[in-house]
């Protein structure tokens, strides 16, 4: 969140958002919309049936030039960047000299230079970091002047398609470049809805009349953050700052597959030595998916105990209800003992024990265009 003195950042897509009926809330600095008349509940709903609009131009955005980009970018994470295709996108963790991770962001590699797209409350530390790594010859260029937007759910690329073909043909984690009413664009085939779908960086400038263009297409309706925390959830990803921070370990938050097989024989990132120490030996908590019985919610930051009371055992990071599953969900961290698929748990809620299991993430099935 912004200094509660500090003006709040506005996306390119700000006035549209008002005009959509949009209600704005302050998020990471930026006052984006959580939801818009039709509700929650019906954006989430309308994403996975359909095809849902979201703004995620508060997000950062950048791109690395120069020979040898990739390996220098490996300075900063433990993904395996000089392995990526052009042509395709990869998800990744930056790490600290420490272990824990500073980061969640994307990478594609466009043939001549690199894209990250990072995370809108972390991009003030992620791009100095990853510059005070770069060799000479290699750049980092913040793109401050485009937007961002996601297209997301089973309509979503056959309904922009109809405006560019060619991104029908885009497998996921695809990416490629076309131009979409007058305006030049990016199109990775990804999101973070669990959803098939498009994520779209435009020109800044261009952003209002192409959102209005894909706002146009049958099928299409916008929504907001609400809808947007409670599909990742049901897809079980990660929110950073929820559920992975500077405390976690890629291998805590079950996400060692981000760590590319080269970089495992080399260990050469930072927090190298956390890591290899975590995967020989294992570690005290993991990040595990939580189903509390009934319809309660359990929040972020409620306690975890084992069955008949104790000192707590772990906290959920974060927590809801999923309309798509109908029914309360949770994810967050156990000690390690009590991570194995239907362990019995009890979650504090207002003092009152609610019984839980472990449960597989996601807790609804992604339906990505493999």
């Amino acid at each position: 969140m912004a200094d509660s003195n500090e003006p709040l950042l506005e996306t390119p897509l700000a006035a549209l958002h008002r005009d959509l009926g949009g209600r704005m809330v302050p998020f990471a600095g930026y006052a984006m919309p959580v939801q818009y008349p039709a509700g929650i509940m019906a954006e989430h709903l309308h994403c996975r049936a359909a095809a849902a609009l979201f703004d995620v131009s508060h997000m950062g955005q950048a791109e690395l030039v120069g020979e040898g980009a990739a390996a220098a970018l490996e300075r900063a994470t433990p993904a395996d960047v000089q392995g990526l295709k052009p042509g395709r996108q990869r998800y990744g963790l930056l790490t600290t000299e420490d272990g824990g991770i500073l980061d969640d962001f994307m990478v594609a590699n466009l043939g001549d230079r690199l894209f990250l797209v990072v995370n809108a409350s972390r991009k003030h530390l992620d791009l100095p970091r990853i510059e005070s790594l770069l060799p000479a010859g290699v750049t980092l260029r913040p793109l401050p002047d485009r937007a961002l937007v996601a297209l997301q759910g089973p309509g979503a690329v056959a309904a922009i398609a109809t405006l560019a073909p060619g991104i029908a043909d885009l497998s996921f984690m695809g990416v490629g470049s076309f131009e979409i009413a007058g305006a030049p664009v990016l199109v990775s085939r990804s999101g973070y809805t669990g959803e098939d779908g498009v994520e779209v960086s435009v020109p800044a400038e261009k952003a209002e009349a192409f959102a209005k263009a894909l706002l146009a297409l049958p099928g299409v309706q916008p929504a907001g953050l609400g809808a947007r925390d409670s599909l990742r959830l049901e897809a079980g990803l990660c929110l950073y700052g929820n559920d992975i921070d500077e405390t976690t370990s890629a291998v805590e938050a079950a996400l060692t597959w981000t760590i590319g097989k080269r970089r495992r024989t080399e260990w050469n990132f930072p927090g190298a030595e956390r890591v290899r120490d975590e995967l020989a030996n294992g570690t005290k908590r993991l990040r595990v998916g939580i189903r509390p019985e009934g319809r309660q919610p359990a929040r972020g930051h409620t306690p975890i105990h084992a069955p008949g009371g104790g000192a707590p055992i772990g906290e959920i990071t974060s927590g809801g209800f999923g309309p798509s599953l109908n029914g309360p969900m949770a994810m967050g961290y156990v000690a390690r003992e009590h991570a194995a698929d239907g362990t019995a748990l009890d979650l504090m809620v207002r003092g009152k024990a609610i019984p839980a299991r472990v449960a597989p993430m996601p807790f609804v099935p992604h339906r990505y265009a493999r």
